[in-house]
């Protein structure tokens, strides 16, 4: 993609293209966001394709892929630079075997230590010089709701601006800003001002149809019964209040492993030998096994007609 695209379904082609099956909300969501060149905030239950929009509009543009994994506790350290100490403290050695801190070489030697060559680049500090003959990297901030509200604040410049100041170096600035998608599985509320400086969309579970499409373009070879059969499942365990609800990756990974085993259908031992693939948490387990693996069979076989 050299060009901005014109329209939305241009997004959404481009898209299919990759292998993501995206409906109209999104494609326009991403067109905006591309076109406006404006943060896109995805959010929504985990294993919705959030993370894999990034991972498709890199290979889409053609821009390096950069993804900072966001967690408790993390800071600019991890998440844009730090200096590099040990060749830090190597270069002053051979500073002082070399007799460079005599006189009045000091300052300079002392200067050089915080020169570009002893800067460890993080992933946000490399998205804003990652760009390549005019074409940008695309930034994946990926699960900001597990980062600290003071991680948030921090993001603000760089998404306002993209830019950064470095104490010692001074502001750094993207001369082409790069694409930048935002993900949350919103286990907390992120702060108004940083969702002021993006584009939102909340990405959902799939229509049941949008499902079965999802699966077969993932998973080509799948017998068409099996993938109606297992969306159906799915969505039937979406429906069951689990603590976690399976996500359209679990669908397509349930469909590998049903595949592995030779099965071109659901049936009750299957399933119950392959549930682990789908439902992730042992309470969930236990609910789904305790309702009774046979009667989501038969809901299934009957939803998938």
């Amino acid at each position: 993609m050299s060009t901005p695209p014109e329209v939305p379904e241009d997004v959404g082609r481009d898209l299919l293209r990759e292998g993501y099956l995206a409906d109209e909300g999104l494609a326009t969501a991403i067109f905006l966001a591309l076109r406006l060149g404006r943060p896109l905030f995805l959010e929504g239950e985990p294993g919705v394709g959030k993370t894999e929009v990034a991972k498709v509009l890199a290979r889409i543009t053609g821009g390096e892929l950069l993804r900072l994994q966001c967690y408790e506790g993390i800071d600019a350290a991890q998440a844009l630079y730090e200096w590099d100490y040990a060749r830090q403290m190597l270069h002053l050695r051979v500073a002082e075997a070399t007799g460079a801190l005599s006189g009045g070489a000091t300052n300079e030697v002392e200067s050089q230590l915080y020169s570009e060559r002893f800067l460890i680049r993080r992933p946000l500090l490399r998205a804003l010089e990652a760009s390549v003959d005019g074409v940008p990297p695309v930034l994946l901030i990926d699960e900001l709701d597990r980062a600290d509200d003071e991680f948030e604040a921090f993001l603000l410049e760089i998404l306002a601006d993209s830019a950064v100041t470095i104490p010692e170096l001074g502001t750094i600035r993207a001369e082409v800003p790069p694409v930048v998608v935002i993900t949350s599985n919103r286990t907390r509320d992120v702060h108004d001002a940083l969702k002021r400086r993006c584009l939102y969309h909340w990405v959902d579970h799939p229509t049941f149809e949008r499902e079965v499409a999802i699966v077969r373009l993932r998973v080509p070879e799948v017998d068409d019964v099996l993938a109606r059969q297992a969306a159906a499942a799915v969505a039937e365990l979406r429906e069951r209040g689990l603590y976690k609800p399976p996500g359209v990756a679990e669908t397509i990974d349930w469909v590998q492993a049903l595949q592995a085993i030779g099965r071109s259908a659901l049936d009750d031992a299957s399933v119950d030998a392959t549930l682990g693939t789908v439902v992730k948490h042992r309470e969930d387990l236990e609910r789904v096994r305790s309702a009774g693996v046979a009667d989501l069979v038969k809901a299934a076989v009957a939803r998938a007609r």
